[in-house]
Formats: structure tokens, sequence, C-alpha cells
């Protein structure tokens, strides 16, 4: 048995003041990519230089405005890599580089070396202020804490003064959600007395779930908390840099939206320390799914898949949230169905808004293709099949078909798993379009009758194969279909019926082909059958139906 006794729960926040379960996610945050600094410093094979500068580059397309680019004065690769950014001008004048740097005084010396010839840079400071962290790693009551946190601003002040560029100060209290929140807004509020910001040059404060301790409600309290009691709110810029130690990073960031936070830190499909840094695409995306502009260049998907992979030698995860490959795919048999119903409805009635039963946005609109969204195993059913078939190779199988040939797909995937879309179609080419034998039609003639006495106006002549051996016949009936029809039935000694005809074009244009498909019902046996024949002449493929329809039903 589990030995949960050894553990406690953390606190909550007592905090009925709380308006933000009352309140939406209106617009997009300011983003800021971590991806470069807490990002590299999680991956197995950190990036060199190059790969970093790749990285840069990319985040710079996607919009990010703001871009940590790592910890300068920790060692020389991170010096180095920022030189290479601002001497080879990678930094583009809308795009402020973000430096991460402890509270101690050589090592503020050595980054604002490296920001040399920086246009705009903020100045991320940061020490541990949580209870533990305080008794167990650092032995300091909160004063001593406090007085790390004033002394480096007042060092990075002090710098800032001769530094050509722009200096943003941003300061994180390190285990947020594990200081007290008296403490918290008390250290925050010494370094905003030190900084001195304004409306017009605002100060960073950044509230991390540095280890996820509680659930997203209680870290939207903290935030909320905070936010109302920072003074001169109108000169901070509140910001988030959740972790996903409980799997709720996602969650706990929208809510921390909804409670007071301006900006979010985190990083692409989520790649941090432990179980990873908050996945700045996810929210975004979700942002987009709800009809708000993530004011991110987020529409090729594949794209920052094939680069984060690379860099990062990390896979995305197959269910991962929008970049997974198989998150815009369907096996369910009940889903396959609703999915290809809610496509179809949506071309027929020419909607602007997307509504389609179990994807809640249009693959298309981030850069995925359509031919994934079903995929054929023995859980999926006759829609799928269907949609399959449709989507693929243009073929609208009757409503009354679906399960017929469905059930042969199933007999095989059940054997071997999934069935890819070329192994269905050409399993529909064997079981239908290409069922020659016994019967198998060579070629017709037709002679209207219309203006003699006869009450069948057509007369076919039509030439076939019986095991190989070529026999011809003439009949006369209402229409050709009746005409060939009656004259098999007369031929073969069969007592034959045909429940349904549907036909549709293969494709656009004079040279397309036409499908048939014809219902057969044997009235001596009452078996029922679908036949199949394709054409660039209509009447020659529903003969081509009505002879696979024959061939099927001897098999059968």
């Amino acid at each position: 048995m589990l030995n949960y006794k050894r553990y406690k729960s953390a606190p909550v926040v007592n905090f009925e003041e709380r308006t933000w379960p009352e309140k939406q996610i209106t617009k997009a945050p300011i983003w800021c990519s971590v991806d470069l600094r807490d990002g590299n410093q999680a991956l197995i094979e950190p990036m060199v230089v190059e790969e970093k500068i790749e990285f840069f580059n990319l985040l710079v397309k996607l919009g990010f405005k703001e871009i940590e680019v790592g910890f300068p004065s920790a060692s020389q690769i991170e010096f180095d890599f920022l030189r290479q950014l601002v001497d080879r001008k990678l930094i583009p004048d809308d795009v402020a580089v973000q430096v991460l740097v402890q509270c101690r005084e050589h090592l503020i010396e050595r980054t604002f070396e490296a920001l040399e010839g920086v246009k705009s840079a903020i100045v991320h400071i940061y020490n541990s202020t949580s209870t533990l962290q305080r008794d167990v790693v650092f032995g300091m009551d909160r004063e001593a804490i406090k007085e790390i946190a004033v002394n480096a601003t007042k060092l990075v002040k002090e710098h800032a003064k001769s530094f050509p560029g722009k200096i943003i100060l941003e300061y994180s209290p390190e285990s947020f959600t594990g200081t007290e929140l008296d403490f918290a807004l008390d250290i925050c509020t010494a370094v905003q007395d030190v900084w001195e910001p304004a409306p017009d040059n605002k100060i960073v404060f950044n509230l991390p779930s540095t280890v996820e301790m509680n659930t997203p409600n209680v870290y939207a309290d903290q935030i909320e908390w905070m936010h109302t009691h920072f003074k001169n709110r109108d000169s901070i810029i509140l910001s988030i840099h959740p972790h996903n130690d409980r799997g709720c990073g996602v969650a706990s960031s929208e809510l921390a939206l909804l409670a007071g936070a301006d900006r979010v830190e985190g990083t692409l499909f989520g790649n941090g320390e432990r179980t990873g840094n908050v996945d700045i695409l996810n929210i975004a995306y979700n942002m987009f799914s709800q009809g708000i502009n993530p004011e991110l260049e987020i529409e090729n998907i594949n794209e920052i898949i094939e680069v984060y992979e690379r860099l990062c030698k990390i896979p995305v995860h197959v269910r991962h949230p929008y970049g997974g490959k198989l998150v815009f795919t369907a096996f369910s048999g009940s889903h396959q169905d609703a999915i290809n119903k809610g496509v179809k409805a949506m071309h027929e009635r020419k909607k602007e808004i997307w509504e389609v039963p179990y994807l809640p946005i249009d693959p298309a609109d981030i850069g995925r293709k359509y031919d994934p969204i079903v995929r054929i195993n023995s859980q999926s059913g006759k829609g799928g099949v269907a949609f399959i078939m449709e989507s693929y190779f243009g073929f609208k199988l009757p409503k009354g078909m679906h399960k017929e040939f469905a059930d042969v797909i199933q007999a095989i995937s059940e054997k071997q798993g999934e069935v890819a879309p070329e192994q269905i179609m050409q399993e529909f080419k064997q079981n239908y379009l290409e069922r020659k034998e016994p019967l198998h039609f060579r070629k017709c003639r037709f002679e209207d009758l219309a203006e003699t006495d006869n009450p069948f106006d057509t007369l076919v002549t039509v030439t076939y194969t019986d095991n190989e051996v070529e026999k011809v016949f003439e009949a006369t009936g209402n229409g050709p279909i009746d005409a060939v029809l009656r004259g098999l039935e007369k031929e073969l000694g069969i007592n034959i019926k045909i429940l349904d005809y549907t036909e549709h074009a293969l494709g656009e244009g004079s040279g397309a082909q036409a499908a048939a498909y014809i219902h057969l019902l044997d009235k001596d046996t009452g078996k029922t059958i679908f036949g199949v024949g394709i054409s660039s002449n209509i009447t020659r493929a529903s003969i081509r139906a009505i002879f696979s329809g024959l061939n099927r039903l001897k098999k059968s």
C-alpha cells in the first residue's frame, strides 16, 4: 500500500475576495520564451551556440518579443551565445532579450559585460524565498533573504545608469508557491521601493510556481492576492512562471491570467526541469480555439515541431495537445461517424464558424492535414471507413453500404491492427470494382425504341463472359438498367430486384469518371448486396455495378 502518510497537503489561501472565477480570458498575455535557458538546462544534451541561434531565430519568427537567452554569467557558452547574437546583429529592434542572474555582485557585473551593445534587455534577478529553502538550504530568516534581493536590485540599478540601452528589471521570489504571501509581498515591495518603477517604466514581478504544489485554483488565489495587494499596480507587470509537477501547468496559467497576471514565461511543448515548464503553445492554441488572437505566428505547427525535435532531441508525444501526430485522429467508430457528419454539415451549410464533433479546431488552420483525421483499426466503425473512402479516394458510399464494406475492413483489422487507406482502397477494388468472375461484362449497345408500340423503350445487346465463355443476349426494358437486369434474369435463371441506385462523379471536368452503386436483392434467398462500377460513361458504370453485385451474390 502507498505510504501516503509521509506527505502533507500544501496550505491553501484564505481569500474570499477572489474574483477570478467569474472572469474570462479575452486577450493574449505578454509571452516570454525561456526555452534557451530553463528549457536548455533541462536537456540531456544542451544546445551548442549555433543550435541556440537557430532556436532563437525560430522564436523571433514565431513572434516572441521577449526571449530569455540564458545565464551569461554562469558559463562561457552562455556568454558567447549572447555575444554572437549581438555581434551578428540577430536581435530585432522590437525584441528584448532576457538574462537570468543570481543576486551576486560579480555575476551581475559579468551579466552587464555580456549585454554590451544590446538595445533592450530584461535583467532577471532571483533568490529563493520559500519557508523550506530558508530553513534547510540557506538557514536565513526573512530579513536576511530580503536583504539579498534589495542589494541585488541596487547593483542592477547602478549598472543600468551607465548602460546605453534600456534595462527592465525582473525580480522572482523563487519558490513563490511555497512562500508566505505576506513575505512575498514584503520582499517584492522592498525591491520596488529601490527600483522606483513608473507606469511608463514598469518593473516585472515574476511569481513562479517553481514546484507545482497544489491545485490550479490555489495558484490563482495566490496570484490574485498579490495582484490586489501590490502598491502602484500600474507600474508593475505581473508575470507567472508555472511548472508542471502535478500536470496542471496549463490550467494554472489560464486561471492565473484570470486572476490578474499580465505575462507568461514558458517553453515550446513544455520542455523544462522535471515534468517541464508550462507549454506556451498549448495555452496559445487554447486561446485560438476560443476565437482569441494569441498574437503569435503559429500557423505551421509542423515546422515548429521539426525544429524543436531536431534541436532539443526530444520527440513531441503523439498525444500532445495540438502537436501530437494522433491528436486529430479518430479510431473510435462513433467518433469517426460524428466527424464525418460534422465535416459534411460544415460544407453543406457553408458555415464560417468551425463546429465539428471531436475536433475543437480545424487541423488545417495550424498546418495539419485532414488525411490523418480518421484511422482504421478494430475499434473503428462504418463511418470511419466511409470517411476514408470519400476523403482519400472520392467514393461517396451509400449509407446502406457503409456497414457491408466496414465488415470487410474490420475482419482485416482484427488480424493485423491498423489498416492503411491504401489497403482499404485495395480491398474495395478486389471486393467491388474488380469482381469479374464468374461474370465479366465486356460491352453493350443500346437502341431507343420510344417511337414503337413496345411498352419497354430500350433495347440492349450485352456481351459478357460466364466462366470465361463469351455470351451475348438481347433484352428490352424501361431504360438501360432495367433492360440489362431483365436480360440477366432470363439468361442466368435468377430473380433479382434493385433496392437502391446512386451515382456520382469521381473528380471534376468533362473527363471525370462516374461511380455507380446498385443495391441488389436476391428474391429467392432474401440476400442483399451492393455492387459498384466505374466508367467515363454513367450507363456502363451502372451495368458494371450490376455485374459486380451479381458476382458478390454468387460468392456469398
